[in-house]
Parts: C-alpha cells; sequence; structure tokens
C-alpha cells in the first residue's frame, strides 16, 4: 500500500532571475522573472518527519494571455494560485495518500480561482509545485528514488480524475516503465533570436550540438514561412540529422490562418528543410478556440495541445478533435502528466499514433530541470525542450555555493565551463543517473537562507 502523510507545513520563496537574452514568445518578451520554491514539511505515518521542495519559475503571460492583464498581473495570478492551493492543501489535517491530497482539493483549488477571476491554468500551477514538494518529502522519508518510488506507485494514484482510464491501466504502465538514461535536449528559437552567422541557430556554440529544434511562430503565415525557410537554410549546415518542432503558443487566430501556413510547408520549397523534419506543431490556436475546432485534414501533420492542457480531461477532448499528443510539464501536474502518459500507451496499443512531448523553458538549472528531467525520463520522453539555462546562462544568480553544491552531487549533469557552473550536454543529450537517489531527483535543495519570501499578490481590485 501507499504510504499516508499529513502535511505540517508549507513555505514559499523567490529568487530574481535575469536573463543573458530576450526570450521572446507569443506577444511577450521577457527579460527577467522571478523563480519559484517550495519548501513542504510532511509526516509519514510510522516514519517521522521529512522535508521537500520545488522550483518554478513565475513566468508571465504564459497561464493566462489575456490582452488587458499586464505581464506582472499575470504572475501575481501565479502567486494567488499558489496561496490558495497552500490554504486548502494545510486544511486536510488527517494521514492521507500524496495523491488523495491532490485529488481532494484540485477541484476546489479551480472553483476558487475560478471566482477570483483567475483561469485554469494558472489555478493548476498552485497544486502542481506543491505536489513536487510533497513528493520530494515522501521519497526521502522513505529512503528511494522519483523512479522506484513512482514505479510502484507510492503516490497512490488512481483513477478518480480520469474515469477514461482504469486502475489497472495506471499500475500496468507505472510498473512497465524503463527510465531512459539520456534525454536529448531540444533547442528553442526564441522569435527573436539571431538566425543566420554567429550566435545563430546553426552555431555550435549556441545550439551545444542539439540535434532536435523548437522553433517559435508568431501567427503570420507569410512571416513565419519567410522565417523558417531561413531557419531551415541554416540548420542544413548542421551536418548531421536532425528534427524540428513548431509552437505557435496560441497565435494562430483559427483554422484559415493555420491552414495557410501548413499549405505552404507542404508546397513552398524553400520550406521543405523544416516541413521533411517536422514532428509535430504545438498549440496552433487559443484554448477556447482549440476546444470547438476539430482539425479536420490538418491533424494528419501531428498537433499537440499545451496551454489548452488545463484539465484531466483535456487530452480526451482534444483526441476527439483529431490532436495526436499533449505536453507533459511539471507546471501543470506531475500526476495529470503521468495519467496522460497512460492514456498514450492505452490508445496506442489499440492501433493510432499518439505521443507525449516534453516541452519547458521554465526548468532553470538545479531543482526544476533535475525533477522535470526525471519526470520525462520516467514516462519515456526521448527528447525535451531544455535550454531554459541557455536564456538564463546557467544558474544565473545562485549563489556559487548552492550551484556548487548541485554540480557535486550531479556531476553527470553540470560542468564548469569557464562561465560558471551550467547544465553538461552531452553529444546533444542530458543523462539522467545521477537523479536515481532519495528524492525527487536531487540530492540537495536550495540555500532556502539565499532566498526571500514569495511576493505577496496584488489585491483582486488590481488583478481584475
Amino acid at each position: 500500500m501507499s504510504p499516508r502523510l499529513k502535511l505540517r507545513d508549507i513555505a514559499f520563496f523567490e529568487r530574481p532571475v535575469q536573463f543573458a537574452r530576450p526570450f521572446r514568445f507569443g506577444a511577450i518578451t521577457i527579460n527577467a522573472t522571478p523563480q519559484l520554491f517550495v519548501r513542504a514539511e510532511i509526516e509519514v505515518e510510522g516514519r517521522g518527519t521529512a522535508v521537500g521542495a520545488s522550483a518554478e519559475l513565475l513566468v508571465p503571460k504564459w497561464f493566462d494571455k489575456r490582452p488587458e492583464l499586464s505581464p506582472a498581473q499575470t504572475v501575481d495570478e501565479l502567486r494567488r494560485s499558489l496561496e490558495i492551493a497552500r490554504g486548502l492543501y494545510l486544511a486536510r489535517t488527517g494521514f492521507q495518500t500524496a495523491f488523495d491530497l491532490h485529488a481532494s482539493c484540485i477541484g476546489a483549488q479551480i472553483t476558487t480561482c475560478a471566482k477570483k477571476n483567475i483561469p485554469a491554468l494558472a489555478a493548476a500551477y498552485g497544486p502542481a509545485e506543491i505536489d513536487k514538494a510533497i513528493l520530494d518529502a515522501l521519497l526521502r522519508a522513505v529512503e528511494t528514488s522519483f523512479f522506484d518510488g513512482i514505479a510502484g506507485n507510492i503516490a497512490g494514484i488512481d483513477a478518480r480524475l480520469s474515469p477514461d482510464v482504469s486502475e489497472k491501466d495506471i499500475r500496468t504502465f507505472l510498473a512497465g516503465r524503463v527510465p531512459l538514461e539520456r534525454v536529448a535536449i531540444r533547442h528553442t528559437v526564441g522569435l527573436d533570436d539571431v538566425v543566420e552567422g554567429e550566435g545563430g541557430v546553426a552555431d555550435p556554440r549556441e545550439n551545444t550540438r542539439a540535434r532536435y529544434f523548437k522553433l517559435k511562430l508568431s501567427g503570420d503565415p507569410a512571416a513565419d514561412a519567410a522565417r523558417l525557410a531561413r531557419i531551415g537554410k541554416q540548420l542544413d549546415t548542421l551536418g548531421r540529422d536532425y528534427k524540428v518542432t513548431l509552437d505557435a503558443n496560441e497565435q494562430y487566430a483559427d483554422l484559415a490562418a493555420l491552414q495557410a501556413l501548413m499549405d505552404g510547408l507542404n508546397r513552398d520549397a524553400a520550406l521543405r528543410p523544416i516541413a521533411a523534419r517536422l514532428l509535430y506543431v504545438e498549440q496552433p490556436m487559443p484554448r477556447d478556440i482549440t476546444r470547438r475546432t476539430p482539425l479536420g485534414a490538418l491533424g494528419t501533420r501531428g498537433f499537440i495541445i499545451d496551454e489548452a492542457d488545463d484539465s484531466y480531461d483535456a487530452f480526451p477532448a482534444a483526441r476527439a478533435l483529431g490532436y495526436r499528443g499533449i505536453s507533459s510539464k511539471s507546471c501543470k501536474g506531475l500526476y495529470k502528466s503521468i495519467i496522460n502518459a497512460t492514456r498514450v500507451a492505452k490508445w496506442s496499443a489499440q492501433g493510432e499514433a499518439f505521443f507525449i512531448t516534453g516541452e519547458d523553458l521554465t526548468c532553470q538549472a538545479g531543482l526544476a530541470v533535475q525533477q522535470d528531467l526525471a519526470l520525462g525520463a520516467f514516462i519515456g520522453v526521448t527528447h525535451a525542450e531544455r535550454n531554459g539555462h541557455h536564456y538564463v546562462d546557467g544558474f544565473g544568480e545562485t549563489p556559487i555555493a548552492e550551484a556548487q553544491a548541485f554540480a557535486a552531487a550531479h556531476p553527470d549533469l553540470y560542468a564548469d565551463a569557464r562561465r560558471g557552473i551550467r547544465l553538461s550536454i552531452h553529444d546533444g543529450d542530458l543523462l539522467t543517473g545521477s537523479l536515481h537517489c532519495a528524492g525527487f531527483a536531487s540530492s540537495v535543495h536550495p540555500d532556502w537562507s539565499a532566498l526571500r519570501p514569495l511576493a505577496q499578490p496584488r489585491s483582486q481590485e488590481q488583478l481584475a
């Protein structure tokens, strides 16, 4: 049986993160944003107390892209989501499994946030980060790794939030996983990134010899086609095979605009380098339009949802519209990722091809990247968007002693590159060997004394 626990405390901290270069996606350019840290203390029945941690960027204008809200207001939404979740989780005072705790709070979290004008995707951020910290504490308490613990369903994941899969489906999926030893990085090319020449997409000092590339789209079919042609021309100089994915971050207004882009990919010789290596297209249209728009014949290209993945039933609904895949992101919830990966295995076994992907730049070097990397390696994500360290320049403003502690504990993941400690990329891959440690993929925690308490969110009147 899965061990039972009860919460003793949840504390939130943050650290400013300055970007080394602007990152433009959708309608926003990010130059800086805070990183969240969660510290959770639990009591495990019969095993005493333990402390766990998680980390994630507080990303503006991704969880909520409504134009009337400023970037700062959308970050405040995430802080408010965290505070609401903290209250709901701490109100559950009895012993229960980690998934019991999540499942008993997620509905109230979505409802409470909706009353405060916080959309479901942002509402899920609070539980997602708390769940990771609780799981880390639980794994530490029983002295087992994430991979072994989840394979044995230490969290007690069941089908109550996903009735389209069975308890047997979940158990079979978890028990049969063989974690990947390597996960290839997918190098993101933001809308303001250099294309040609020094610092461009083919510069090995920038792309770290990646074999996978994620190309951001603006929502303008003609402009995107012209830029993709330039990128394809550069990538063809790499001298190695490569694959690409496209991400519109909800910028394509409707199916007609999306059709125009896909027509270009199908017919334009200048786009052949991209079209021939295209794996899938991510979240092309706004989430509300996505939910009511079947893809029709376009679905043969392979489309996934990301921002539209704001509930446990989002993937089955998207499947009915012609989508074949869905993203896994720790910031959307690790249990939902595991359920969605279970669906992929079940549906694919029935004869159709479905897939789950790794899409996240919010994972900075240290705790965040390790936990999301472990999740992806467990569910079978062979390549993942993984160059948040590129935009933030390694560990950024993390105290050197903290960065050194992570590097010493996980020497296969980090190295001193004469510019400070950075992710160590091996022929385009990240290694997962050192993630097999007690706890959620990390032997060390952040330096809590070097963090400041989470800023208080603004009043509801300011958010409205």
